[in-house]
C-alpha cells in the first residue's frame, strides 16, 4: 500500500476548507489582486498564511541520524527476569508494551541514501506504564571512540569539509591514525556489516553497559541485544554503491512494504548479564564502549520479541519528530559509568530541545502514555492548558503532584569515589585484541571483502594519511595490514 492508496472519491469531503485560525477559505486556487492585471494584495491573509508556513516547513535536521524510517509495534516478555528489575514492563512473562522503532543511518544528510557504508541507528521507544524507556543504540555492539569530548571532533570527520563542503577521505583517516582505539569499529563499517540489506535484516544493540536495579536496590550490569528474526543480510560494496543511485531509499521503502504486505519484521531481544564484582574482574573495561563483553563468558539471556507491525500514517509526526535520549529511563533502568553514555544522558535531550523546542516532548510521538504532572510552565508551542492554575512550584501548599520516594531511580548499592581530574584511556595492546579476534573470525572471502572496502577508503587520503594509519593495521595483525599496504602502493607509485 502506498500512501495515495486512498478511495478516490471527490465526494467523500471532510468539512469546509479553512485557514489555520479556523476560517472558512472561499477560494483556495487564486490570490487577491488589484484588477486582472494588477499585483497581489497585502490583505490577502490566506495567501501569505499560506506562503509563510510553507517557508518554515522544514525543521533542523539531526546533526547525527538524519536519515531514518520508523515504525510502530510491541515488545513482548518471553522469559522471566523479574528477579532482576523492579522495572513494570518487565515484571511478567506475556506483557506487552507498545514501541516506536526508528533506524538511520548516522553520518549522511536527510537525503542521503539508505545503502551507504555507515553505521545504523537502532532506537526503541517503550511506552510503559511509568513513562517511556527509550533504548537508544546502533546496529554495532561498540562505538569508534569512549569519551564524549570527542564526540563532536569525531563526527565532524564524517561530515563535509569545511572549505570543499565535500567528503574528505583526509579527515577520517586522519582521525582514525591518531584515535586508533576506533579501528575495531571501523572494521565492522568496512565490512559487510557497514552495509546491512535494508533495516529488517541486522541486529540492534545498546552498545553501552546499563544496569538493572531491583526492587530492594540491588543491581546487575547488562548489555541489549536485539537480534533480527529475518537473519542477517548485507550487500556488497558494489550493490550498495549501484543502489545509492537508482533506489536512494531501499531501506526505507523495504521497511515499509513488508509491514504492508502483513511481513512483520521481528527481533528476539537478550541481555548479557554481569555482577559488579565480574564487571571489575574482566579483561576488557565493560564500561569502555569500543570493546564488547564476551558472549563465551557472558551467553545471552532470552528477555522478549519487537515485532514492528504498523507503519507511520505521516512521516513527519512520527519519524521525524521522534526524539530519543537514553536519559529517558523508567524506574528499574539505570545508567552505568560509561563515559560515552554519561555524555550522551545530557547530549540527546539537548539537541532535540534545539531542533523541536523544549516541550519536545509534548509531542504526541514522543509523549508517554500515562499522564505527566510536573512544574515546568511556558516555552515555545506548549500544548494543553499548561498546568492550568495550579501552582508551578514545588514544594506548596495547596497540593499537586507528589514525590515518589519509593520509586527505584537508581541502585543503592554502587561505590563511587576518586579523585577529580581528566583521567586518560591510554592506548595499550588490549585495545588490538578484539579487533585481532574479529579478523581471524572472518571467514576468508569476509576478510577479502574488508581488505578490499578498507584499501578502497584508504586510498581517497593523502599518502601522508596512508602511512600514518598502516602501522596501526599492522598492529591488529601483521598479515592484515600487509595485505592493505599491498593494495595502496601501486595506487601511491601511479
Amino acid at each position: 500500500m502506498k500512501s495515495t492508496d486512498l478511495p478516490l472519491n471527490s465526494s467523500n469531503s471532510l468539512g469546509v476548507l479553512t485557514t489555520g485560525s479556523g476560517n472558512p477559505v472561499p477560494n483556495n486556487q487564486t490570490s487577491q489582486t488589484a484588477g486582472y492585471y494588477g499585483p497581489v494584495l497585502m490583505q490577502d491573509f490566506h495567501l501569505i498564511d499560506k506562503l509563510a508556513h510553507f517557508d518554515r516547513e522544514r525543521i533542523p535536521e539531526r546533526v547525527v541520524h538524519a536519515k531514518g524510517a520508523g515504525a510502530h509495534g510491541y515488545f513482548e516478555v518471553t522469559k522471566d527476569i523479574s528477579h532482576l528489575t523492579c522495572a513494570k514492563f518487565l515484571s511478567a512473562v506475556g506483557k506487552r508494551t507498545p514501541i516506536f522503532t526508528r533506524f538511520s543511518t548516522v553520518g549522511g544528510e536527510s537525503g542521503s541514501p539508505d545503502t551507504a557504508r555507515d553505521p545504523r541507528g537502532f532506537a526503541v521507544k517503550f511506552y510503559t506504564e511509568e513513562g517511556n524507556w527509550d533504548m537508544v543504540g546502533n546496529n554495532t555492539p561498540i562505538f569508534f571512540i569512549r569519551d564524549p569530548l570527542k564526540f563532536p571532533d569525531f563526527i565532524h570527520t564524517q561530515k563535509r569539509d569545511p572549505r570543499t563542503h565535500l567528503k574528505n577521505a583526509d579527515m577520517q583517516w586522519d582521525f582514525w591514525s591518531h584515535v586508533p582505539e576506533a579501528l575495531h569499529q571501523v572494521m565492522i563499517l568496512f565490512s559487510n556489516r557497514g552495509t546491512p540489506d535494508g533495516f529488517r535484516h541486522m541486529h540492534g544493540y545498546s552498545s553501552h553497559t546499563l544496569k538493572l536495579v531491583s526492587a530492594d536496590g540491588s543491581f546487575h550490569y547488562v548489555k541489549w541485544h536485539f537480534r533480527t528474526n529475518q537473519g542477517i543480510k548485507n550487500l556488497t560494496a558494489k550493490q550498495a554503491a549501484e543502489l545509492c543511485g537508482t533506489n536512494p531509499d531501499y531501506a526505507t521503502q523495504d521497511l515499509f512494504e513488508a509491514i504492508e504486505r502483513g511481513d512483520y519484521p521481528s527481533w528476539t531481544v537478550y541481555v548479557q548479564i554481569f555482577t559488579e564484582r565480574e564487571a571489575m574482574e574482566l579483561k576488557y573495561n565493560p564500561f569502555d564502549v569500543t570493546k564488547v563483553v564476551s558472549q563465551k563468558e557472558f551467553p545471552l539471556h532470552e528477555v522478549g520479541r519487537m515485532v514492528l507491525d504498523r507503519n507511520p500514517e505521516n512521516y513527519f509526526a512520527e519519524v521525524e519528530q521522534a526524539a530519543f535520549s537514553p536519559s529517558h529511563m523508567v524506574p528499574g533502568i539505570a545508567p552505568s559509568s560509561d563515559r560515552m553514555l554519561q555524555g550522551r544522558l545530557f547530549s540527546y535531550p539537548d539537541t532535540h530541545r534545539h531542533r523541536l523546542g523544549a516541550n519536545y516532548l509534548q509531542l504526541p510521538i514522543n509523549s508517554p502514555r500515562d499522564a505527566v504532572r510536573y512544574h515546568q510552565r511556558d516555552g515555545p508551542m506548549c500544548f494543553g492548558t499548561n498546568g492550568g492554575r495550579r501552582p508551578n512550584y514545588e514544594p506548596n501548599s495547596f497540593g499537586g503532584p507528589q514525590e515518589a520516594p519509593n520509586t527505584r531511580e537508581i541502585d543503592t548499592r554502587s561505590v563511587v569515589e576518586g579523585f577529580i581530574g581528566r583521567h586518560s584511556y591510554e592506548l595499550t595492546d588490549e585495545d588490538f585484541d578484539q579487533p585481532r579476534a574479529l579478523y581471524h573470525l572472518l571467514s576468508a572471502k569476509e576478510q577479502q571483502d574488508l581488505v578490499d572496502n578498507m584499501a578502497d577508503s584508504i586510498a581517497q587520503a593523502k599518502p601522508v594519511f596512508q602511512n600514518s594509519i598502516l602501522p596501526h593495521l599492522k598492529r591488529i595483525d601483521s598479515e592484515f595490514g600487509a595485505r592493505i599496504e599491498a593494495i595502496l602502493k601501486p595506487t601511491n607509485e601511479q
